[in-house]
């Protein structure tokens, strides 16, 4: 008969397989490197498996190391849940991460799917840098693409098209990000495009867009918010080279958690629905 596996061990698994090393795992999980080195030798003593590469560089994972990262990637967050539970906090907190503008547009709208009463709360992580689900810094993400990790369920929302937005056709000149630093495709293209026309640089996109509210220049947007914000007009085709579907990802061992779940099917309605379309108040 096999030993009983300890939940703590495979949380400080995740925790040395995240950091690469046990002096970095150490500093967060509280206990000693010798304690954390232990504790690992059990864990591949009752998997029966070498999860580990260990040597100067740190503690690399082996393919089976890899394999039960996966697996064990939902615990901490059930673990959390748990803990509400047991000490009476019920509403269940799901973070969700997009891009500016969607997170934006789920701001405006979030009363439309959620209420007080819920059995969930929404915690929004807005980013345009693809925060890690498996690692659980995120329950939900909002993506431009199909996931290709095994490990994550998608779900295709809508395409989400590109134009460029001004106060009138007569300014001709762009606001974007500083090039050292474009974090997204539409900033891209448009450093790759129209670099000889950049009048102003701003520090977000948001702030852009307020200048070109202002008249400064133009300003590329995905449409669903250029389209109904108010001062601006779309005084372009749409841009065929960054337009792409948007996906609705999530763990999959996470996905059949009731409040991820109703939160999935809440996001899901909320993008594909003739709202999207609507005015941003």
């Amino acid at each position: 008969m096999k030993p009983p596996l300890h939940l703590d061990d495979l949380s400080l698994f995740l925790d040395v397989a995240e950091a690469g090393s046990l002096g970095a795992a150490s500093a967060k999980s509280g206990l000693s490197v010798p304690t954390l080195g232990r504790r690992m030798t059990r864990l591949e003593a009752q998997m029966g498996r070498r999860l580990f590469l260990r040597g100067a560089r740190g503690y690399a994972l082996t393919a089976d190391g890899r394999a039960l990262a996966e697996e064990a990637a939902g615990l901490p967050a059930a673990v959390e849940r748990v803990a509400r539970w047991r000490s009476g906090g019920g509403v269940a907190r799901v973070r969700i991460t997009a891009g500016l503008w969607t997170s934006r547009f789920l701001a405006s709208r979030i009363t439309q799917i959620w209420s007080p009463d819920a059995s969930w709360v929404p915690e929004f992580l807005a980013s345009n840098r693809n925060v890690d689900i498996a690692r659980r810094e995120a329950d939900i993400g909002i993506r431009n693409s199909r996931p290709e990790q095994d490990w994550l369920a998608g779900r295709r929302t809508r395409r989400v098209d590109y134009a460029e937005y001004g106060v009138s056709p007569e300014v001709t000149g762009y606001i974007t990000l500083p090039r050292d630093g474009p974090t997204t495709p539409s900033e891209r293209w448009l450093w790759r495009n129209r670099a000889n026309r950049v009048v102003m640089l701003a520090s977000d996109a948001r702030l852009a867009m307020d200048l070109a509210r202002a008249g400064v220049g133009r300003v590329l947007l995905p449409c669903f918010a250029g389209d109904p914000e108010p001062g601006l007009s779309r005084l372009s085709d749409t841009v065929s080279d960054i337009a792409h579907e948007e996906w609705l990802v999530c763990h999959h061992a996470a996905r059949h958690d009731p409040p991820v779940r109703a939160a999935l099917e809440a996001l899901a309605g909320l993008l594909t629905g003739a709202a999207r379309r609507d005015p941003v108040e």
